[in-house]
């Protein structure tokens, strides 16, 4: 959903002085102020201001707006059902009015190369921004708030020495947020798409994404209706675009004018107007702290999420809701701004994450254009990866249906239940079980525990199974309890767990990942102290440079090239060793800061030989390795990679990088790329988030034109049919999930109630296969409670 947050001109303004003044109102210690003082006219503002004066009328409620109570910018605001059930709780007379005026519709048009693709179930309410405004001001001025228009606000300074309370709703360009920027430490980011809100005089019937390819490139029109006679329009392109068609040259008029004639059918052949509408590039605003002393921030000031998911004026809402009911239940002002702060950041959070993830979608659109066209829509309408495809299965099971035959799923499969080929191997599911580190062999040999862990996760329905790294040397061991294939024993150990997965379940393939430590070896089980250096018996450690991965680890030799020889043999021995044990996949590890990432990294290879330097003498060594485990891995068995798309660090691996290291490994005959990230560097900042390291699948994928495993926090099978319905990946590798349940796989299929060929219960197990039935749960009630 939309909103016309971040289009604003900022409210408020920083004063010129800062006078010396006697205090009116003395700031007191409780967390119901008395005296509130608000910078910023918008709707988060208006609505923190009538809340705080209807919790406690005798308060003294004050909002100073730079502009006149009748200007706007932008035209339309869309709100969910829970932020307006917050409302609606909280102020049924507001409610009430805008439920007067809400346009309300239910579906989402697509409409790419003349062909028009709708999903309904949506459920969207909007209004115009200038009607919820007048809304708002009425609701004020009826409570008795002094409501300030063609007002610059007081410095901030002066206004915290004279209040008991500053909310700072001023807008992505805070003046009060850059007064206190040592304080909040804001952090901007710009994006790489102009866009421009402009209106049209007519009602969209539903919500409309258009898209246009020209000669100078790929724009999107993004519209919904907010009245019976209007309809916002975003159009949007890549900044590179925007300048080739001639955008950066035209004026406001220009531009509008443009914007209609390249949408003239979506837009049925009318006009366009606009309102001091201009060019903008989005910016991503994120603050450290959200309050100083008794100044706190709100909406945009603190933080901005694109509007390609509706979020600005929804957040503003909502912190005026939780900030109103913090001030209410907490027995000190700091205490009140310390729980708003924890209530709504992690919200706050997932909401940029997901935004993040839309807005990047758009950015990236022309990698997606020549999808199938029900899978574009998919694409286009889960891009946040909060829409799924149980969301859209509830929602319209027609569309949803229509995607999966396009797709290829039999009637009645999910899409993470279709088979998939590598090379001679059909996986019957789109699930892996992870590899993950057991840390549990003596003496490299794996055991019982190996034998049950492994054997219960084939058992558990996994389409294939990896083994945790397997070591080539006992040097490349990462701990003690590192499992290896650089003895017979070990090799006949694997056989063991190969021939019980193979017998017991069949169907499941098993996988094994080759790797060798490098500079991360010789450390603590993982539970000891993870990455922590062996107190006593260390061995020495090798690397493409000499440089540790602590500043307290041992520092590695640099390899030499007679080294180099020994261990791409002892890489190949091994590899003999697993295709005589069993396995059908060999997995070569060159992610996580391993000795063969170790080259591929800038951050990590300061060689200045033939193996140093460029991208393409850094994958020299991978790739000899790679080519040599090939040899010796039998032709009719796939090969996979893995590899860290990126560093999360400066000067590491860019996302450019990661494709190109795909497309060698691929023209080498990896038969799909394991898209890891990090664990490179010690220092690495990761963006965590749900499905997080997804997007670096989903750009290899469509830019090297090779399969791919996605991995990282995928946690639920809404999540893994979504990802491959999509065509954000090929396979999806679970590890945690499968820790938690090792028949992750086959609960999944009895939750969705799939019976088919790509889940086969185990005959001792079939009298399980049915999902035991749970209690009811209630929903919980309001928490924010008014008094008349």
């Amino acid at each position: 959903m939309l909103s016309t947050q971040g289009t604003a001109t900022p409210s408020g303004a920083r004063g010129t002085a800062r006078p010396a003044t006697t205090n009116p109102h003395p700031p007191t210690n409780t967390s119901r102020p008395l005296h509130a003082a608000i910078i910023g006219g918008g709707p988060g503002g208006l609505y923190t201001a009538a809340l705080l004066k209807r919790l406690a009328p005798d308060r003294e409620v004050t909002l100073w707006e730079r502009n006149t109570p009748d200007d706007t910018f932008g035209f339309g605001v869309v709100l969910s059902d829970e932020t307006l059930g917050g409302i609606e709780h909280a102020d049924p007379q507001v409610y009430e009015a805008l439920k007067q005026d809400f346009i309300r519709w239910d579906d989402i048009d697509i409409v790419h190369r003349t062909t028009r693709q709708t999903s309904g179930g949506h459920r969207f309410a909007a209004l115009g921004r200038r009607r919820l405004l007048e809304i708002l001001h009425a609701r004020c001025r009826d409570l008795g708030v002094d409501l300030r228009f063609r007002t610059e606000a007081p410095h901030p300074d002066l206004l915290a020495r004279t209040h008991d309370l500053v909310v700072a709703a001023d807008g992505v360009h805070s003046t009060t947020r850059d007064t206190y920027a040592e304080v909040f430490r804001p952090h901007l980011t710009a994006h790489r798409c102009r866009y421009i809100w402009l209106a049209a005089d007519f009602a969209f019937d539903a919500f409309r994404f258009e898209i246009a390819e020209t000669e100078h490139g790929v724009m999107q029109l993004h519209g919904y209706p907010y009245a019976a006679d209007a309809s916002t329009v975003i159009v949007e392109m890549r900044e590179e675009v925007w300048r080739a068609a001639g955008f950066d040259t035209l004026d406001e008029a220009g531009s509008t004018a443009r914007c209609a004639k390249i949408f003239a059918d979506a837009l049925g052949g009318r006009p366009l107007r606009s309102n001091k509408s201009a060019w903008t590039t989005f910016r991503t605003v994120v603050n450290e702290r959200w309050s100083h002393g008794n100044v706190v921030l709100l909406g945009d000031a603190a933080h901005t999420a694109h509007f390609s998911i509706g979020s600005g004026t929804k957040l503003a809402v909502e912190d005026a809701l939780a900030l109103a009911a913090c001030l209410d239940e907490q027995p000190s002002l700091k205490e009140a701004l310390a729980a708003y702060e924890e209530e709504r950041r992690p919200v706050v959070a997932s909401t940029q994450r997901a935004a993040r993830a839309s807005l990047e979608w758009f950015e990236d659109l022309a990698r997606y254009v020549d999808e199938p066209p029900r899978r574009f829509a998919f694409s286009l309408l889960t891009r946040s990866r909060r829409v799924t495809h149980d969301n859209l299965r509830l929602r319209d099971p027609g569309f949803t249906e229509s995607v999966e035959r396009e797709f290829g799923c039999p009637p009645g499969t999910p899409p993470m239940f279709t088979p998939f080929r590598l090379r001679g191997l059909t996986l019957r599911n789109r699930v892996v079980v992870s590899p993950m580190d057991m840390y549990s062999a003596t003496d490299g040999v794996p055991g019982d525990f190996h034998l049950v862990h492994l054997g219960a996760r084939a058992l558990g329905g996994a389409g294939l199974v990896m083994t945790e790294m397997v070591c080539v040397s006992p040097e490349g061991r990462i701990t003690p309890g590192c499992a290896g294939l650089y003895t017979g024993r070990q090799a006949e150990a694997w056989r063991r767990i190969t021939d019980f997965v193979h017998a017991q379940a069949p169907g499941t393939a098993i996988g094994v990942q080759l790797g060798h430590s490098g500079r991360k070896g010789s450390t603590r089980l993982m539970w000891e102290g993870m990455d922590e250096p062996l107190p006593e018996g260390n061995w020495p450690l090798v690397a493409a440079s000499p440089l540790p991965y602590r500043p307290d680890g041992q520092v590695p030799r640099e390899l030499s090239r007679a080294q180099l020889t020994d261990i791409r043999e002892q890489f190949t021995s091994a590899a003999a060793r697993a295709a005589r044990a069993g396995f059908d996949l060999l997995e070569l590890h060159c992610a996580h800061g391993y000795l063969l990432s170790g080259f591929l990294s800038p951050l990590t290879n300061r060689r200045t030989d033939a193996y140093g330097g460029t991208l393409e003498k850094r994958l020299r060594f991978p790739l000899e390795v790679f080519d040599a485990v090939r040899g010796v891995w039998p032709g009719e068995r796939p090969m996979t990679v893995r590899i860290s798309a990126t560093d999360w660090a400066e000067g590491g691996t860019s996302a450019e990088e990661a494709v190109e290291i795909a497309r060698a490994f691929a023209a080498h005959g990896a038969d799909a790329v394991d898209v890891s990230t990090g664990q490179v560097v010690a220092g690495e900042r990761p963006e965590f988030g749900r499905s997080y390291q997804t997007p670096f699948a989903d750009r290899i994928r469509h830019e090297a034109g090779v399969p791919v495993i996605a991995v990282g926090a995928i946690s639920s099978w809404d999540d893994v049919n979504s990802l491959i319905l999509a065509g954000r990946t090929d396979l999806c590798a679970l590890a945690r999930p499968h820790l938690y349940d090792p028949h992750w796989t086959l609960h999944a299929a009895a939750e969705q109630g799939y019976t088919g060929p790509g889940a086969v219960w185990p005959a001792p197990y079939r009298a399980g296969s049915r999902r035991p039935q749970t209690g009811r749960t209630d929903a919980p009630k309001p928490r924010l409670a008014l008094r008349d």
